[in-house]
């Protein structure tokens, strides 16, 4: 098994407590194009798949050599089930692509203890894990010490159904900032995604997450399925300069 890079390359680039820009693409021309605009994190998944909608590990695989080290790279592993067997097969698989960080959704209902627990020695061999955990469903935030416990090097708060409003339509502004305060207690990188858009940024920066995501606002009419567009993505890096 390939060990991921643990994000050195991001803790070398990125002022203490800064808030970092986490660019969603689903393809080589998209990661490429966006590498143009110096975000934080260049993140793979597969938008017309899901929440989390996983690329196939070719397509990641090529798109890490492209990038050569220039900018960190997370990959989902999918809207799975939390069948700790199912999971580990995945995280392995994506690992081999040498992918900065891995994303696992915990999604409502599963084995999540069972899952934590059979992701544990991959964490501690040196994979860096990232929990998703979503704003839109039985949201745990008392699990994040778990996630940290197992190993974790992050968790991100995320929505499912990205049709019904950004993160701060689910979650209150206190309810925001006490996620961000767990993650930072107990030492783990904290994203925040979610449909958002520009607008959404200035409130969120003032939490001081490690990393906002954003996929719909980088695309032409909002689309999270649609093409990159360029006005749409200096939006949001005027509104990270400004907010």
């Amino acid at each position: 098994m390939v060990l991921v890079n643990s994000g050195h390359r991001t803790a070398q680039t990125r002022k203490a407590r800064m808030t970092g820009m986490l660019a969603s693409v689903s393809k080589l021309d998209e990661a490429l194009k966006i590498l143009n605009f110096e975000v934080d994190i260049i993140d793979l998944k597969q938008p017309s798949q899901g929440a989390l909608g996983a690329l196939d590990t070719m397509t990641v695989a090529r798109i890490v050599k492209a990038i050569n080290g220039q900018c960190p790279i997370s990959a989902t592993v999918g809207d799975l089930p939390m069948i700790p067997e199912v999971i580990v097969s995945a995280v392995t698989d994506m690992a081999a692509t040498g992918v900065d960080y891995i994303k696992i959704g915990f999604f409502p209902g599963s084995d999540w203890q069972g899952t934590l627990d059979a992701l544990t020695p991959l964490a501690h061999a040196g994979l860096a894990l990232i929990g998703v955990i979503f704003a839109d469903s039985e949201l745990e935030l008392n699990s994040v010490p778990a996630f940290k416990q197992a190993g974790f090097k992050g968790v991100m708060l995320d929505t499912m159904d990205k049709g019904l409003g950004s993160l701060s339509h689910f979650l209150s502004e206190d309810a925001i900032a006490a996620f961000v305060a767990k993650c930072s207690e107990v030492k783990l990188l904290c994203g925040l995604a979610g449909s958002l858009r520009a607008e959404d940024i200035p409130n969120l920066l003032r939490h001081k997450p490690d990393y906002l995501g954003f996929r719909g606002a980088l695309c032409r009419r909002h689309d999270r399925t649609a093409r990159l567009d360029d006005e749409a993505i200096l939006a949001v890096k005027k509104a990270f300069l400004y907010g």
